[in-house]
């Protein structure tokens, strides 16, 4: 069992990174990453990208997916990722099928949830970003966080 623990711990300080980018430096930056994998996508799904100090990727996942106009995410799936990666911070983004980015108030409530948790397991929550129809809504840049 040791040993896979070694092993993990090398995956996640590997120097090269399989991402269009290694550093997110602002919320243009968490967009470009997730767009690829949210674009063409028919229903809600969340997406994780954790965080080193220094602002680079240390582990990007599905934490939900959805239906339609909604998906299920609360902080024990987020933060479980999040600590398995030693991320000190965090960015979550999701889609809009809709087509308009515009935040749900159940989306506000999420981002106020993960926060908190965030707050008390020392794992900064950086932005929520709503990416839908090559677009995208950043919860911090609004003053939503």
């Amino acid at each position: 069992m040791k040993r896979l623990n070694v092993i993990s711990l090398r995956m996640v300080r590997e120097s090269t990174y399989p991402y269009k980018t290694d550093k997110i430096r602002c919320p243009g930056d968490a967009y470009k990453l997730v767009t690829e994998y949210l674009s063409d996508v028919d229903r809600e799904y969340c997406l994780l990208i954790c965080l080193s100090i220094r602002n680079t990727i240390t582990a990007l996942e599905v934490v939900s997916i959805g239906t339609l106009d909604a998906a299920l995410v609360t902080p024990r799936e987020v933060f479980k990722t999040a600590i398995l990666s030693n991320s000190a911070s965090i960015i979550l983004a999701h889609s809009h099928p809709s087509g308009d980015t515009t935040p749900s108030q159940e989306d506000v409530e999420l981002t106020e949830r993960v926060k908190n948790a965030g707050e008390i397991l020392g794992i900064e929550l950086l932005d929520h970003i709503i990416v839908a129809d090559g677009r995208h809504f950043s919860l911090r840049e609004n003053g939503l966080m």
